[in-house]
């Protein structure tokens, strides 16, 4: 990668770094445009890098470049304030392009991760829509339940019976077609501004 890079006219490589301890100690001052970054260090996970060193130089961006494609690292990874994720196996001409649009304030992404990332978009939309559909009733027992209260408590502080609550209970699971309280406060949590 370094011989490709220091190859191409546009750009040149400052430093490599084999371990996340190495990248923390040097990485920010040798101030570079865009670090490729490996999520699984010898040392620690390039997350944890990354949020480091944007506190000592914002203005590093960062690319993601893994053989990870679950879910959880790929959101921690942009959450963590990189700007591109590419999944190794592109071609080296993809990678050079990723470090060019990234300079240029842009995300470049593999294709699948790109489409992990739109699934989440129109699913979390679809959460949206349904925890619309729910009353003013409805939504306040949910954020009771997300609150950890009881359906006793809930009854209590609405002033109806505790059957009562669970018959909105029931109907909540129906609108967000859902079978139990943790798969209910899961799309919830995707509409907190809701409530």
């Amino acid at each position: 990668m370094k011989k490709v890079i220091d190859y191409n006219n546009q750009m040149n490589c400052v430093g490599q770094f084999f371990s996340g301890k190495a990248a923390l100690d040097s990485l920010a001052d040798l101030d570079p445009d865009i670090v490729l970054m490996d999520l699984q260090l010898y040392d620690s996970w390039g997350t944890n890098v990354i949020r480091t060193i944007k506190i000592k130089n914002s203005r590093i961006q960062f690319i993601i470049c893994t053989n990870h494609e679950d879910d959880d690292k790929v959101f921690d990874a942009l959450r963590s304030a990189a700007v591109g994720y590419l999944v190794k196996g592109e071609s080296l001409e993809k990678i050079i392009q990723a470090i060019i649009t990234a300079k240029n304030g842009g995300s470049p992404m593999s294709n699948n991760i790109a489409k992990k990332v739109l699934c989440h978009f129109q699913n979390q939309e679809q959460d949206f829509q349904m925890v619309e559909e729910l009353t003013t009733t409805e939504k306040y027992i949910l954020q009771g339940l997300a609150e950890g209260l009881q359906y006793k408590e809930i009854a209590a502080n609405k002033g109806v019976s505790t059957e009562t609550v669970k018959k909105h209970v029931g109907s909540i699971y129906r609108k967000l077609n859902v079978n139990n309280k943790v798969e209910a406060l899961n799309k919830l949590n995707h509409n907190k501004f809701l409530l």
